[in-house]
């Protein structure tokens, strides 16, 4: 089957990444991944990612789309995909849509997983972080036995700076604006399914692997 998955920061997309792939057996593609290994061959397209990534620009369309051809070309992208990462936007979906056109293949489904921003705002900015031993808590889902100390060391816990509200509640907006048009353009190709990424993380896989029965 070949899967897009999307979701806000925070929303828990890497989880259900891992548990996609290694009950479907598809190979998880991300955009970073797929930078990296292109790169590592040292193909043509790959080193023109690397020059714009070293003058820390961003990689054009033209880059990434032939990058992302090539690897669904690869041998084990023949019984499906999960795409994580990319399309990021309408024109780069309209790109690939016509790559699996040419490769005489098609989207199954775009999966979201769904978490209302309020929600994500309290996962993000609930980490705080050991000084001493970088042991990791979460205010709400593992918090420490004393506020502020570490179980494991005593150390001192802090919060690190791009996990304040101000900063995550920008990541958040500019997250929103920019996956909404490509939402809008799935749901109008009828490939997306909107998964509740407010339940437990064995609830958000079971429902996924639902609406995947068939297909697996």
């Amino acid at each position: 089957m070949n899967l897009v998955l999307m979701g806000l920061p925070g929303a828990g997309k890497g989880t259900q990444a891992e548990r996609i792939v290694e009950k479907y057996n598809i190979p998880h593609i991300s955009t970073g991944d797929m930078f990296r290994a292109a790169m590592k061959e040292e193909t043509e397209l790959g080193m023109k990612a690397k020059s714009f990534m070293d003058q820390g620009q961003l990689v054009p369309d033209e880059v990434t789309i032939g990058i992302v051809r090539e690897r669904l070309e690869k041998e084990d992208c023949k019984d499906g995909f999960l795409l994580d990462g990319f399309p990021r936007t309408v024109p780069q979906a309209d790109a690939l849509e016509q790559i699996l056109e040419e490769l005489g293949r098609k989207i199954d489904y775009v999966i979201n997983v769904n978490v209302d921003q309020s929600i994500l705002m309290e996962r993000l900015t609930g980490r705080r972080i050991c000084k001493d031993c970088g042991s990791t808590y979460h205010l709400v889902f593992n918090p420490p036995a004393k506020d502020g100390v570490c179980d494991k060391c005593g150390g001192e816990l802090y919060q690190r700076a791009d996990d304040n509200e101000e900063t995550v509640g920008n990541r958040l907006e500019v997250n929103v604006k920019q996956s909404k048009p490509l939402l809008d353009f799935y749901e109008s190709k009828g490939y997306l399914r909107n998964i509740n990424g407010q339940q437990a993380i064995d609830k958000v896989f079971a429902d996924i692997e639902e609406l995947l029965g068939g297909q697996a």
